[in-house]
């Protein structure tokens, strides 16, 4: 493997794990996908251009890994498989100073979870401390700003239920 990409991925691969844990919600596809974004990396490093960081380039590489996966499983029903939310790692949830019961932090992550794709999406990546506020806006073609505000709004959403 190239010197480069195995530097990439110690330093970013917990990140781009956690950012597909966040929009896939499947341990098992998460790590196979982080296994893939570098191997598509590799094969286009060539290609990239320095106008994001190398984290935001990875993280869109593991977005479009993702969206191709979705496709593929609609065109396959049977390798679709929502996860049962009793199964899904809640430890990506950072705990409180109070440890909260499993069933609030169940109930938490159906919250999260029935918010829109996008606000779901930022709120897990700054919980998991994958992505700086500067990272999300560059994945999503906006600002630091941007994704601060996004952020605090999805908090708001959450804090009322």
């Amino acid at each position: 493997m190239n010197k480069e990409i195995e530097d990439y991925y110690q330093k970013y691969g917990q990140k781009v794990y956690a950012y597909l844990i966040s929009i896939c919600r499947e341990p098992d596809t998460a790590q196979d996908l982080t296994q893939e974004t570098f191997l598509q990396a590799l094969r286009s490093l060539n290609k990239f251009d320095n106008k994001c960081s190398v984290c935001t380039w990875l993280c869109q590489i593991a977005k479009f890994l993702w969206l191709k996966e979705l496709k593929r499983r609609k065109y396959h029903p049977s390798v679709s498989k929502e996860p049962d939310i009793e199964e899904l790692d809640i430890s990506i949830i950072p705990p409180d100073d109070q440890t909260e019961s499993t069933d609030t932090k169940m109930y938490i992550l159906r919250q999260i979870h029935e918010l829109p794709e996008r606000e779901k999406e930022i709120l897990l990546l700054r919980a998991t401390g994958a992505m700086s506020f500067e990272e999300i806006g560059q994945l999503f073609g906006k600002n630091a700003s941007w994704a601060r505000v996004t952020y605090y709004r999805a908090k708001q959403k959450l804090r009322k239920e």
